[in-house]
C-alpha cells in the first residue's frame, strides 16, 4: 500500500497510527501541506478533493478521507465495535471530530505552527481558538464521567481520530491544562502498546 502522507498532518497520523496498532506494512510518500501546487498532478487520479491521506491499495484502488481508511482497515478489529450503538457512538465522534474539533484546533496550529505566515491569520484566531475550546470542553464533559475512553471500555477509533490533534493542541496555544479528563486520556492513549508518535 502507498500512503501519501504530510508527517505534520494530523488526518494523515490518523492512518499510521491505525496501521501501528494492526502491524499493517506501507509505504510513504510525502506531500507538501503548504505548496500544493503539484496536488492535480499528483493526486488528480486518485483523490477528487486532493487531500492527504489518500491511499493507494495493492490492488491499485484508491481511498481519500482519513475516516473512510480508518473505518475500512479497523472494521472487523476491535476498534469498531461489534455492538451496533457503539459503532453509531465511535461515528458520532468521528463526526464530531470533523466538523467542530479538527476546523478549530487543527486549523489554528496550522495557522500558528506550519503556514509560514500567522499574522495573515490574526484577525481570525480568537474566533477560532474559541472553537477549540468549546470541543475541548465537550470532550471533557464526556471524559470525566469516569470514562477511560471515548466509547466502551476499549479504545476504538474516536480515540485515534481525536487523539491526534489534542495531544498537539499546545502548538496552536492551547492550554490543556484545566482539561484533568483530557489529559489522563491522553495518557492513556500514548500509551497503548503499538503506539506511535506523530514524529514516527
Amino acid at each position: 500500500m502507498l500512503l501519501y502522507d504530510s508527517p505534520v498532518s494530523g488526518n494523515c497520523y490518523k492512518v499510521r497510527l491505525l496501521f501501528a496498532h494492526l502491524g499493517l506494512p506501507y509505504e510513504r510518500r510525502f506531500v507538501d501541506v503548504v505548496d500544493r501546487s503539484n496536488r492535480p498532478e499528483l493526486l488528480g487520479g486518485l483523490n477528487p478533493a486532493l487531500r492527504v491521506p489518500t491511499l493507494v491499495l495493492d490492488d491499485g484502488r484508491s481511498l481519500g478521507e482519513s475516516g473512510a481508511i480508518l473505518w475500512y482497515f479497523a472494521e472487523g478489529t476491535a476498534f469498531v465495535p461489534d455492538d451496533r450503538f457503539e459503532r453509531a457512538q465511535v461515528l458520532q465522534w468521528m463526526f464530531f471530530e470533523q466538523y467542530d474539533h479538527e476546523p478549530s484546533i487543527a486549523v489554528v496550529r496550522f495557522w500558528v505552527a506550519y503556514s509560514g505566515r500567522p499574522d495573515a491569520f490574526a484577525d481570525r484566531l480568537e474566533e477560532r481558538r474559541a472553537a477549540g475550546y468549546r470541543a475541548l470542553d465537550a470532550m471533557e464533559r464526556h471524559l470525566a464521567g469516569g470514562r477511560d475512553f471515548f466509547v466502551g471500555a476499549s479504545p476504538t477509533l474516536a480515540d485515534v481520530v481525536l487523539y491526534a490533534y489534542t495531544h498537539v493542541a499546545d502548538e496552536g496555544g492551547f492550554d490543556l491544562a484545566g482539561y484533568p479528563a483530557i489529559g489522563a486520556w491522553l495518557a492513556r492513549v500514548a500509551a497503548m502498546a503499538g503506539h506511535v508518535p506523530i514524529t514516527a
